[in-house]
């Protein structure tokens, strides 16, 4: 069973790599015709929905863990935390607009460099910490409750609900349903 590292690792080459996709595709402004456009916006729909549910089991398992075993893990989970909240604002609404709006660009450029910076942050500055404090056991069920809760956690970004393990573990799995239920009435995040 993959542990934290490896279930958080994967998340984030696969957010990046729809970042790098995202941002050397076609745009409205290099001339994108429609349907480029749509394929851009159901691209970031993706994104948003995979974003949604790692910011959500991290919430849920990784930064209380971090906050229990690293020495100032407080601060780095704050930290953390406030980054997040601010990419779930942005997410929240570039998830309203379409590609053709010339909001989406500058959303979408400001969403890619914070969470790159986020990515690092956590990466280089938490991780580490982390890792040390960790038994292989330990990060092994962290990592089965990532993977796990990303079965059932929302879909959307919802910045408006408190960031905290309990709150995510109560509210989590009736906004997912929402979210889900959303989702296949617009068509969002199916193929």
């Amino acid at each position: 069973m993959p542990d934290v590292f490896d279930v958080l690792s994967k998340d984030h080459t696969e957010v990046k790599r729809m970042l790098t996709e995202l941002q050397t595709g076609p745009t409205k402004q290099t001339g994108a015709d429609e349907d480029q456009l749509l394929l851009r916006k159901k691209m970031t729909e993706e994104l948003i929905i995979e974003e949604s549910r790692h910011e959500a089991v991290e919430e849920m398992y990784f930064w209380p863990a971090v906050r229990e075993h690293v020495p100032d893990g407080d601060q780095l989970a704050d930290e953390a935390i406030e980054q997040e909240q601010e990419g779930k604002e942005v997410l929240n609404s570039l998830d309203k607009l379409n590609a053709s709006d010339l909001e989406f660009e500058n959303l979408l450029g400001k969403f890619a460099e914070a969470a790159r910076e986020h990515i690092a942050f956590e990466e280089n500055m938490v991780w580490p910490g982390l890792r040390s404090a960790l038994t292989a056991e330990a990060a092994s069920e962290i990592g089965t409750k990532l993977s796990e809760a990303k079965k059932t956690a929302p879909t959307r970004p919802h910045p408006h609900t408190p960031p905290s393990p309990g709150a995510l573990k109560t509210t989590g799995p009736a906004a997912a349903m929402a979210d889900k239920a959303r989702d296949a009435m617009t068509g969002r995040g199916g193929d």
